[in-house]
């Protein structure tokens, strides 16, 4: 090949790709550049649990001086994994896995280079957080109820069909927006609140295409709007609001971050990417396990606690408000999930919480509910307990 011929073939490959990224300003997907250098620019084929450095994050902040400790079971770590967990974990890349037994660490493993403060994304486990952030709102009397319309808050939801919306259909997957949750598009509408630069304009954009509050349908569109609602009636950034509500009075013992979709409009993705550690999300599950008390004070009203792990809808009895529900082996679970394999699983008539961050899960099949990855855990910690017995 001539050097002629081999600059005139790259002139034109660098011509295509300037008018490719042209096209994509235009037409407003320039945030898949984003994508492209964050994801596949560090080796990746899509999210990764610790990509928060790529993004602008803000800080919620932990109470240092009252900060406290998880007990620790006296039988703690005494029993082995089973053969069945050591294989799932390795083989899904499990990071870190718990089993907290009557609100003490009775298990706990760590693995590659990550430990106690290791932060990691939680993905859409941030939903059943910022659903308990509706709670609390609620009990600090700014917002009214769950049948609150979301147009009291945002004034494009104050009309036609949007009037409908109630923050409890936002809360219970309900709403009948018009989202795209398509995690594998890069041109769908989560996509763009992953990578994108202003997700409020993005949310406030949608359109009630389905009557509001009569079926379930999972959208991460949702909780973005619900985190919008909890921001106008709140008057505070929901990592302020966190902090306050929940990170400082359960005694976090680390400082975490929600990532941002950018400094300038700055608001947290609310359907997703809280930055911490095993130990703290474990927290969220006792707090729901005990009816949204704290030690002594009540965090959240019980009956909010009660709705949200409840099904809302016969017809879709595995959501309630921000958490995932199941009654295997015939026992009430609820629990938080995140799409890389992320769970905070509650089983509260034994007094079980257990926690699984890692790299991936078993991909569910068509008409699936929940991973079978999700039975798995639990299958293999009962049977730790029974081999300590």
């Amino acid at each position: 090949m001539t050097m002629k011929l081999f600059l005139k073939i790259t002139g034109g490959f660098l011509a295509t790709i300037l008018f490719v990224v042209i096209l994509l300003y235009i037409f407003n997907y320039d945030y898949i550049l984003k994508g492209i250098q964050v994801v596949y620019f560090q080796g990746h084929k899509t999210a990764y649990i610790d990509d928060y450095p790529e993004f602008s994050n803000r800080l919620i902040e932990a109470d240092s001086v009252h900060s406290s400790k998880w007990p620790m079971h006296q039988n703690y770590n005494s029993v082995k994994p089973t053969k069945s967990l050591a294989d799932i974990n390795e083989e899904l890349g499990t990071v870190a896995f718990l089993i907290i037994k009557n609100d003490s660490i009775w298990y706990e493993e760590y693995a590659e280079d990550y430990g106690l403060r290791s932060k990691t994304n939680s993905f859409s486990m941030a939903k059943s957080i910022t659903v308990a952030l509706l709670g609390k709102a609620i009990k600090d009397g700014y917002i009214k109820s769950l049948d609150q319309p979301v147009g009291d808050f945002i004034p494009e939801y104050n009309k036609e069909e949007q009037i409908k919306l109630k923050v409890g259909d936002l809360a219970s997957m309900s709403s009948g927006l018009d989202w795209d949750e398509n995690y594998y598009n890069p041109f769908s509408q989560t996509a763009k609140a992953y990578f994108g630069e202003d997700i409020r304009r993005l949310a406030s954009q949608l359109k009630v295409i389905e009557e509001p509050g009569t079926s379930f349908k999972y959208l991460s569109g949702n909780t973005i709007l619900l985190g919008m609602v909890i921001e106008k009636a709140t008057q505070m950034n929901l990592s302020k609001y966190l902090s306050e509500s929940f990170w400082k009075p359960m005694g976090m013992e680390h400082d975490a971050l929600w990532q941002l979709d950018s400094e300038e409009s700055g608001m947290e993705k609310a359907y997703c990417c809280i930055a911490s550690n095993a130990r703290d999300f474990a927290r969220f599950g006792k707090l729901f396990k005990n009816n949204g008390k704290w030690n002594d004070k009540q965090l959240i009203n019980s009956q909010f606690v009660n709705s949200a792990t409840k099904p809302r809808f016969k017809d879709s009895p595995e959501y309630g408000y921000g958490f995932w529900l199941n009654n295997y082996k015939n026992k009430e679970i609820f629990y938080m999930r995140g799409v890389l394999g992320q769970y905070v699983i509650v089983i509260p008539e034994d007094n079980l919480i257990i926690v699984r961050l890692g790299h991936d899960l078993i991909r569910r099949e068509e008409g699936e509910k929940h991973p079978k990855d999700f039975f798995l855990y639990i299958d293999e910690t009962y049977k730790m307990l029974e081999n300590a017995s």
